[in-house]
């Protein structure tokens, strides 16, 4: 109008868009009235306080669209597909391949997808321990047997052959 402003309420106007898209045949989202505090999650379903939710300042109520909760779940999946090429579903049947057990210590529970930083290749599921192990070890095959050799008290002593060269015993 001339004078700025609309000629019905925000109510009234958003009820008039919704009908016009329904019979338009689009998809229209119902609108979920949540207590004054709270936000309705699209993703989970649930009215929650706005402390499940983060902050978005360019939102026009301040908060993110989704909760933290769904946030969280939506990173974890981004995750395995853009590092790993993995869906949730590939990685649960990889644990299951290996029995819900680490592939290295066949004792504790796998979290941790492990992959060669060369090729990019998954090759397992591991405990945080076993692949942090792996991982200071430098993915290297024959620090690991040097390890193990050490580990199972076999000293190894590299000989000086000359100033500054040392030959590791076969």
């Amino acid at each position: 109008m001339r004078d700025g402003l609309q000629a019905y309420c925000r109510e009234c106007a958003a009820a008039y868009h919704q009908q016009r898209q329904l019979a338009r045949g689009l998809n229209v989202r119902p609108r979920v009235q949540a207590p004054e505090g709270h936000k309705y999650c699209r993703t989970c379903g649930e009215i929650k306080p706005h402390g499940e939710w983060t902050r978005n300042s360019s939102a026009s109520d301040g908060l993110a669209t989704l909760c933290k909760a769904c946030k969280a779940v939506k990173g974890r999946q981004h995750h395995l597909k853009r590092n790993y090429g993995l869906t949730e579903a590939e990685r649960d049947a990889l644990i299951a391949s290996q029995h819900g057990l680490c592939a290295i210590c066949l004792a504790a529970p796998p979290a941790h997808v492990d992959h060669c930083h060369k090729t990019g290749r998954v090759r397992g599921v591991l405990c945080f321990n076993c692949n942090s192990a792996i991982g200071k070890l430098r993915d290297d095959p024959d620090v690991g047997r040097r390890a193990v050799a050490y580990l199972e008290g076999n000293l190894w002593k590299p000989t000086l052959v000359a100033p500054g060269v040392y030959q590791l015993p076969s």
